[in-house]
């Protein structure tokens, strides 16, 4: 399992170098940042370092147990990131891709939701509001636990 929480930007290929050996699937989802209100420039993004990390591990370590995966990585950004660039990324790997699938669709679901991530978008005149969390966000994680 791999597992970082980084500023610098990350290559899929090499992520992906020996990754899930013996899987029948690997699914991967990298996550680009963009602007919906067609005024942004970038998007900062802050943590608190073990914090974040502990709870990013925990949410692996669930999708590896509830769907028996071979392998899992998630690596997620922080600092500020230009418009179009990657954020996050999450690879999975399973016997058979429906769980792998699954996995990934978690994983990103929680990351999105739950991972203790602040983020606020920049403009041209400078920094914005926080972003708040949003309902759909919300909806998407109840698939995975009613009691979410």
């Amino acid at each position: 399992m791999l597992i970082r929480i980084q500023t610098e930007a990350f290559d899929l290929a090499t992520v992906l170098q020996g990754f899930g050996t013996g899987a029948g699937a690997i699914v991967t989802f990298s996550g680009l940042v963009r602007d919906d209100t067609g005024g942004m420039t970038a998007l900062e993004l802050e943590h608190y370092p073990g914090m974040t990390e502990k709870a990013v591990t925990d949410i692996a370590h669930r999708a590896v147990e509830r769907w028996s995966l071979i392998d899992c990585a998630v690596i997620h950004r922080h600092g500020r990131l230009p418009v179009g660039a990657p954020i996050m990324m999450v690879a999975t790997a399973a016997r058979h891709r429906a769980d792998a699938f699954a996995a990934a669709e978690f994983l990103m679901d929680y990351l999105k939701s739950r991972a203790p991530f602040w983020k606020r978008e920049i403009g041209p005149d400078g920094p914005g509001d926080w972003v708040e969390a949003k309902d759909a966000d919300e909806a998407a994680l109840s698939r995975w636990d009613p009691q979410a």
